[in-house]
């Protein structure tokens, strides 16, 4: 089984830069976005054979996520908790046979911190949810997690320091997230590997130098590690400041 996820920073640019090739191309049974930015009835994708799953924000022109399967859920649900997620549509949570699959786009603590603390909470709330899936059955979590975990995970580290996206705080949550029982696949495979990164900056020749950050995942519960094929980030893929990354799984 293939499983992708990619922030498109809006589904509408993205489709002008190529996203059905690649789409089409990659083939994944499951294919998650973030970041789709519209809202209902702004966009009509024909993807035969998938089940399209959205979840937009309130506000317009903001955040929003999507979920196409060729696999039709047991079960779907939107948002995180009652009051947390809903609104800016960060949250879908499909249910299948042996797992479950939660699509995520975690808000930004944003370049002056000034949302941090509802990120840190954001945080202890998703680690209550998955937790609560992962016992009745094992979890798949991907999306764009807007964190770098360590200092291999981003080109400039010591610069980046207590900057959003790489504050003690954030990494600590991530850090916690694994200690409770959940794999970051990429490092499963590659543990050494430098310069894997998903997000540039739009700056001029910052991609084609690389100088990136690491932050879009497929975490998966530990005892689905025997499943595990391979986890890649696709760096080549345009239309986004992101890059699609891919997880494969044993069925």
């Amino acid at each position: 089984m293939k499983l992708v996820s990619w922030n498109v920073n809006g589904i509408r640019a993205c489709v002008k830069k190529g996203f059905l090739d690649y789409f089409h191309e990659v083939n994944a049974d499951i294919f998650c976005l973030q970041e789709t930015k519209l809202q209902a009835g702004q966009i009509e994708l024909e993807l035969e054979g998938y089940h399209q799953y959205w979840n937009y924000a309130q506000k317009k022109g903001y955040s929003g996520t999507a979920i196409f399967s060729k696999i039709r859920p047991l079960n779907v649900s939107y948002g995180l908790g009652e009051d947390a997620g809903e609104p800016e549509g960060r949250i879908i949570t499909l249910e299948y046979e042996d797992f479950f699959l939660i699509n995520v786009y975690t808000p930004n603590s944003q370049r002056d911190l000034a949302r941090l603390d509802y990120r840190l909470s954001w945080e202890d709330q998703m680690l209550l949810y998955l937790n609560k899936l992962d016992e009745i059955k094992p979890v798949i979590l991907c999306g764009d997690l807007n964190v770098a975990h360590k200092e291999i995970d981003l080109r400039n580290p010591k610069m980046n320091v207590g900057n959003s996206g790489f504050t003690f705080e954030e990494r600590g949550k991530f850090t916690t997230l694994l200690e409770n029982g959940f794999i970051d696949s990429y490092r499963h495979f590659y543990p050494d590997h430098e310069g894997a990164y998903t997000w540039w900056s739009y700056m001029n020749k910052v991609r084609e130098r690389n100088i990136g950050w690491r932050i879009d995942y497929f975490l998966v519960s530990e005892r689905m590690s025997e499943r595990l094929i391979d986890s890649q980030i696709h760096c080549n893929v345009m239309g986004s400041d992101h890059c699609p990354v891919m997880l494969e799984i044993n069925e």
